[in-house]
């Protein structure tokens, strides 16, 4: 599988954006997608968990209300749609399949990373 990220920008605060995460090959059903961000001098934290084996979703505390994470109806796109974005959403983001399912924000069980796309919130 490979991971392609697209759909970052700049946007103002408050607005909102919407990120793909498109599968090269298939989405087994017991994946686990995570999108992750790093913005500028901080390291990498996850923001979102989408169970491909029975939908199941886990956010950060700090993208909770604010950003949904789903399956395209074909299988092999997520979705990360960001709203109420903040200066402090600027990052980097990208999006990982745990190929083995363990639902966790643990980056070393994720072995497939996308190149990342820019999202930049201006004040």
């Amino acid at each position: 599988v490979q991971l392609v990220e697209s759909g970052g920008g700049l946007v103002q605060a408050g607005g909102s954006l919407r990120l793909s995460c498109d599968a090269s090959g298939f989405f087994f059903q017991h994946y686990v997608i995570g999108w992750f961000r790093q913005a500028p001098g901080k390291g990498r934290e996850g923001v979102s968990l989408l169970s491909l084996a029975d939908n199941s979703v886990r956010y950060a505390d700090f993208a909770k209300g604010r950003f949904t994470t789903t399956r395209g109806n074909a299988g092999y796109t997520v979705y990360l749609q960001m709203n109420k974005l903040t200066p402090e959403d600027t990052a980097v983001y990208y999006c990982a399949a745990d190929l083995y399912g363990h639902f966790t924000f643990d980056e070393d069980k994720f072995s497939t990373w996308g190149q990342g796309t820019q999202v930049t919130v201006s004040s």
